[in-house]
Order: structure tokens, then sequence, then C-alpha cells
């Protein structure tokens, strides 16, 4: 890993963003504005209307006639979002390439700062930043770039194994197309999870990096969010991450012994989430069931867990029924620590 100081853009590379779209045609507009304000760049931007049910087709057909960088793909009928990605990607050119939900947003300059990045280091395959989240309206970002901090692919990789989880949100990555052509389509398999697959298996082949500073994207949060967060939700996070992490380590690496040694560290990790989400869900009242589905997630992904003080404190708490007084102690110490790693990834990236 190094830090770089940034370099300016000297180059006019061609940047596709392809916009899957399913009844967002409110947001499309902003988001068009959005990506039509990057400095020297060549943008073009396909939008994939899943036969949306609301005016998301009408809309992005009033752009595509108004923006010449614009085009269209229509859906005669539904066919979900991972469908809906491939079909855009397949329809990508040029150098770059970025996939952006509908209702999320890219600040000024955000492609224009990853793409001088990458034109400067042409091993690195993925560029991320920080995601700034919002609701309402959009902040105003700033544009000054600390450094690049640049990875070994591995290196890269083996960090988010061992932690059994990913350090992208999505909007903020910009791939080299060539890359993306390398590493494949989004996997149908895994509906939750498939960028994480993608960016690992970016990181097999090629190196990763991070421009620290501004935000390099605008996630918007609303009702109408894919991603869950209630507890029935992160304990489908857990298993898709299960999943995406042994795709890894038994389909696209299982020969590379730097990578498939990682497993064991991984399922520590999202075992001993696990834990901690049933003390958290145990404290919140959550109904009985669902902590107990944590805990058996936890033993089957990593049996040795019962080892733990995380499963001690288990066994204290929910596995017993009752409220143990130094979980307000281990509570506050894991929250400190959690919002530790939330400031470094902030900063730094992982």
């Amino acid at each position: 890993m190094t830090f770089v100081h940034p370099r300016p853009l000297t180059t006019t590379p061609t940047v596709s963003i392809v916009v899957p779209c399913y009844n967002y045609g409110g947001y499309l507009p902003e988001l068009v504005y959005s990506v039509l304000d990057q400095p020297s760049l060549d943008v073009r931007i396909i939008i994939v209307d899943d036969a949306s049910s609301d005016d998301s087709a009408e809309v992005a057909s009033e752009l595509e006639s108004t923006h010449s960088q614009v085009s269209l793909i229509r859906h005669p009928s539904n066919c979900g979002h991972i469908r809906t990605y491939n079909d855009g990607l397949a329809q990508a050119n040029g150098d770059y390439v970025i996939l952006l939900s509908a209702d999320d947003l890219l600040p000024p300059g955000a492609i224009t700062r990853a793409v001088a990045l990458m034109e400067c280091h042409p091993t690195v395959g993925l560029v991320y930043g920080w995601a700034d989240s919002f609701s309402g309206q959009p902040p105003v970002a700033a544009n000054r770039v600390r450094n690049w901090r640049i990875w070994r692919g591995i290196d890269w990789l083996s960090i988010s194994a061992k932690r059994g989880r990913s350090f992208i949100s999505s909007p903020e990555v910009v791939m080299r197309m060539e890359a993306l052509r390398e590493v494949g389509e989004y996997d149908g398999r895994l509906p939750h999870s498939a960028d994480l697959d993608v960016w690992l298996r970016t990181a097999l082949r090629w190196d990763i990096a991070r421009v620290n500073g501004p935000a390099q994207a605008l996630y918007r949060v609303h009702d109408a969010n894919m991603h869950l967060t209630a507890y029935a939700g992160w304990l489908t996070d857990l298993r898709e991450r299960r999943k995406t992490f042994n795709l890894l380590f038994d389909q696209h690496a299982p020969d590379r012994e730097d990578v498939t040694s990682l497993r064991p560290l991984t399922m520590r990790a999202l075992a001993r989430e696990s834990l901690r989400r049933a003390l958290a869900a145990h404290r919140d009242s959550a109904p009985p069931d669902v902590v107990s589905q944590y805990v058996r997630f936890a033993v089957e992904t990593d049996p040795g867990i019962q080892s733990t003080t995380w499963w001690h404190l288990c066994q204290l708490g929910p596995l017993s029924g009752t409220r143990f007084p130094a979980l307000g102690v281990r509570r506050f110490l894991s929250r400190a620590r959690l919002h530790g790693e939330w400031r470094r990834a902030r900063r730094y990236g992982t």
C-alpha cells in the first residue's frame, strides 16, 4: 500500500455511466445533470429502464432527446436488477465505466478525480472513495484531494477477507473498462452482493486505489432503498457475504493459496459479527427467533466461535434469556471500536 500525491488529468478519456432504473423516474434528471458536471471527460450515459410502472421511461426518453450523451435501453418486461446491470454494461464502451443507481448522485469532478488516478497508474483496475449519504437536498461536496491510496490487489482483498466485509457502498466505484471485461458480468446467484463479488474478482487481477478527501459519490437514503438495515436485513447481508466469499475461495481462486488461506479468518469475522448483532438484537428486545438465527449463523459459519469471548457473552445474555449488567460496558467498548473503524474507513478506505 502506498500514498501518492494526486496529479491532474491531462487526457480526455471516454467514460460510460450505466444507470439501472426501476420506478426512479423522479430522480433521473438530477442524476444526469450531476454526471454531466464532470470536466475534461467524454461522458456517455446509458439508462436501462427495467419496465418501470411509473414515468421513468418517458423521463429517460426526454433526457435522451435533450442530451446527445444520453441513450436509453427499455426492457419490455421486468428482468430484475442483475440482468439490468449486465444489459447496460454490455452496451458500455470507452476507457472507463461506472454503474450508478438512478437515485444516487455524483459530486462535481468526482469521475475526473478517479480517472486521473487510473490514467497515471495503469495497473489500477478499480478506484473508489467516500460515499456521503444524504436525504432531502444533497450536500455541497468539497473538491480538495488529500492523496491517492493504492494497494496491490491481493493486499486489498486480504483486508476485506479478514474483516468479512466490503469497504465500498457502490456508487463511488469507477472501473477500467479492460478490467470489467476481464472480470465479467454481475453474478445472478448473488442478488444482494454481486457488487462485492465483482470487486473481489477485480482485486485478484488488478490493483485497487482510492481517492482520499472529498466525497466521490452521494448515496441517497429514502424509504424505497433496496438495501435493508433491519435485523432481518442484516442477517441476509451476512449470509450473502458468506456466500460471496465462499465463491471466491471455491470458484474464482481455488488454486491461489494466498487467497484460500484467508477462509478461516473470513469465517471467524462473519461469525463474530453475527454474535455481536445477536447481542444488539437481544438488547433491543428483538424477537427471540431473530436472536437465535444470528447465533445459529455464527456456529454454522465458524464452530470455533464457541470458544471466544463473544460466545461467552451470548451465553450470559441472549442464550440464557437474562440481561447481564457487564454487557453495558462491553456494548460501550464495542461501539467505541466500531466508531473508530468507521472513522478510519472514512479517511483511509479500509
